[in-house]
Order: C-alpha cells, then structure tokens, then sequence
C-alpha cells in the first residue's frame, strides 16, 4: 500500500520569489566552506547559558559554529533598521520547511515578508530524518522560557533562552516585547505519531557550522540554550542543575565578501512583495 504525499500547501509560480537565485547563493556556499574569498569582520563566542546581539550587514556571511562540541542555540534576527521587522518562524515553515537547510531562506513578519537571510552552508545539511523522524534546525518549537518553566515545575529559574534573549537585545534599546519565536540552530526535533513535539540530543560535532548571508542589515541574537545539547532535559531548577554539563559555548563569525563587486553582481537588498490593496477596508460588507 502506498502511502499518498500532499502537495506542499505555499507552492510559487517561480521557484526564485521562494529561493532567489540558485547560482549565486551556490557559489555563495563555495566561499563559506573555504578558507579563502573572504575577510574576517567580526569573531567572539557566547558563553554557556549566555546570549548576545551582533550586526551583520546586508550582503555578509554570518557562521554560526559549535567548537567544543554539541549545543543547540536560539536565534532571533531583527531589521537593523526598523525592529518591528523580524524573523517569522512560522511563515518560514510554511514557505519552506519544519527544518531548514541549505538553500531555504528565513523570512520577515507582516507587512514585509521578505527573506532576511539566506541558508548557504550547513555541515549537517545530510543528517535527513532519523529513526524516530527527527530533523536538525528546528523551526516547528520555539524557545525556552521562564513563565512555561514556572508553568510546569513550579520553580522560578532565570537561566532560560527567552531571558538570554532579552538581556542580549536590551544594549539595542529593545525589550522582552521584541523577543520573538526563533530557529532552533543544531537542535533536532520532531512530531511523534500523537503529534507531539519532541526533542532529540544534538547531532553537532566540535567544528559544525551553520552560515547564513545577510539579504538586508541585520540585528542578531543568540541563546546558548541553558539545555546544552539536550541529552539530559526536564523543568525546575534540579533539572537545570543536571543539564549544566552538557552546556558548551557557540562561536559566531562575520565575514565581508572579498570579491564583493564580482559575487554579487546584480544582487539587491531583498524587497516586500508589494501589496498595495487596502485590507477590503472599501469594500462593503459581504452580505449586504
């Protein structure tokens, strides 16, 4: 018996309003995996059960690495230039997958929905689905939080990546209120046959990466998920006291484009899609 496979329910007249120019994003992917073709602006780490904020500039490669082994990290990314501008988890799973990988693009809230950025390379591009269906970089949950801590533990404990999230954007005048659903960034997660969410041990070996390019300027965050790598995992402060071993610190890099003139030759900061209706506002109601 064959099992019959829907359609994909956000299909696009052309592939490229979905993932943009296949070619340039390829030989983008060629300059992230070598040594060469591009020069270094910015490298630091997060520490354990931290975050932090950083600025990648439209037209960049930002990597994200595990150096010292598995850890999953939580990523938000912001508009540098308008912060009600943000990374729409759901949206992007909808336009491309419940994970993402090379070639899948992370797109903006409303009323922008454009690509923020662009997946071009990914050292666990091949890990597929595993034995229980689980997949790496994980958009179908979001990230951990003091309230649904406090929910089903009873304990207050502050080490979460929402709070990590929210003391990395404040030095950039935003607040809790910014912080918003993230790509889980090495975390492999999946629906069991009840359709609930689940979360695997991270797959990430020290030198894993995760590289993105810039479609506009950007404002980022990461959370070095106070789970670790989520080999051992649970709620309340006994719980986080026993993941404490598994946390490693992340590795961020962003690098300029060497050949920038030549690369990206006829690209542009990605654009909305340019709606111009007025929401039926003039239109009158149906029905009468």
């Amino acid at each position: 018996m064959t099992t019959r496979v829907p359609d994909p329910a956000y299909p696009a007249k052309d592939s490229a309003v979905l993932y943009g120019d296949k070619g340039l994003y390829a030989r983008l992917g060629k300059v992230a995996e070598q040594d060469g073709g591009k020069d270094l602006v910015e490298s630091f780490e997060i520490p354990i059960r931290s975050g932090k904020a950083w600025v990648v500039k439209k037209g960049q490669l930002c990597k994200l690495s595990t150096p010292y082994g598995p850890q999953v990290g939580d990523l938000n990314i912001f508009s540098l230039h308008n912060p009600r501008e943000r990374f729409w988890a759901t949206r992007t799973r909808q336009l491309h997958a419940s994970h993402v990988s090379v070639g899948d693009r992370l797109w903006s809230n409303l009323p922008y929905l454009r690509p923020l950025v662009t997946i071009v390379a990914d050292s666990l591009k091949d890990y597929g689905v595993d034995e229980v269906g689980g997949r790496c970089h994980d958009l179908l949950g979001t990230r951990c939080d003091p309230y649904v801590n406090k929910l089903l533990s009873g304990d207050d404990f502050d080490f979460q990546c929402h709070s990590n999230l929210v003391r990395a954007v404040l030095p950039y005048g935003l607040t809790e209120a910014d912080v918003h659903d993230v790509l889980n960034v090495f975390q492999v997660t999946g629906l069991n046959r009840d359709g609930k969410y689940f979360m695997e041990p991270s797959p990430s070996k020290p030198g894993d990466y995760f590289t993105f390019f810039a479609e506009a300027d950007l404002l980022c965050a990461m959370s070095t998920c106070p789970g670790g790598d989520l080999s051992v995992y649970g709620w309340g402060e006994d719980s986080a006291q026993r993941m404490l071993d598994t946390c490693r610190p992340l590795h961020v890099a962003v690098y300029e484009i060497s050949d920038r003139e030549e690369l990206l030759k006829g690209w542009k900061e990605s654009e909305r899609p340019g709606y111009k209706g007025m929401h039926g506002l003039k239109i009158p109601v149906f029905g009468q």
